[in-house]
């Protein structure tokens, strides 16, 4: 098969499923025989894997909003380095489970009015936004007990608790609105694999 790159994302709130779904497409797309690099972040690459575990474990105010913003973009700076263009450049297809969006809604408008700073790096840092983002709609009650259900250790921002949640909600739809060429909005309460097959069809069609 004639390899097209393409850079997509997944973005949402904590426990949406988005994650479920960016490795449902991606593994789709392979058994359609596409070649595909399947990362996430904060991480994705040795580096940006350190900087995870420093941003997602630990108090919630274990950093500044501002130095949050300085994290996130070094990890992605080196996911971008290390394992995003190199796989672009080689015609393959990226699937990442969040991105910029991710940084832009909780450092950027949640915890203080701070989206032009991480606008401004981003130019700066990174230039780059992807083909492609599917945002995963959920009821963000429902998303944080299902976050908090998996019981894990990188919980430190569901622990800011369901109002976060509900102003990320609002922050992604509008940033989808601001964006619809390059966003597209999918209902995450439905069965998995009605979402899956939503999504897939969606990539599809951008493929051709």
């Amino acid at each position: 098969m004639t390899e097209r790159r393409l850079f997509i994302s997944f973005e949402g709130i904590d426990g949406s499923g988005k994650s479920t779904q960016a490795r449902r497409l991606a593994e789709t797309l392979r058994a359609q025989g596409h070649d595909v690099v399947l990362t996430r972040e904060p991480g994705g690459s040795p580096g940006a894997e350190e900087i995870r575990r420093l941003v997602l474990e630990g108090e919630p105010d274990r950093w500044s909003a501002e130095t949050e913003i300085l994290l996130f973009t070094a990890a992605r700076r080196d996911h971008l380095e290390k394992t995003i263009r190199p796989a672009l450049d080689a015609g393959r297809i990226v699937i990442t489970d969040r991105f910029a969006d991710s940084t832009r809604m909780y450092q950027g408008i949640t915890r203080g009015d701070l989206r032009g700073t991480v606008d401004d790096l981003h130019r700066m840092m990174i230039g780059v936004e992807p083909d492609l983002t599917f945002i995963v709609d959920m009821d963000p009650a429902l998303g944080l007990q299902r976050a908090l259900s998996r019981n894990g250790t990188e919980e430190r921002f569901e622990s800011f608790g369901e109002d976060l949640q509900t102003r990320m909600r609002a922050g992604f739809l509008a940033l989808a609105a601001e964006n619809p060429g390059r966003c597209i909005v999918v209902d995450g309460t439905r069965a998995i694999e009605d979402v899956a097959a939503e999504i897939a069809s969606l990539t599809e069609a951008r493929l051709r």
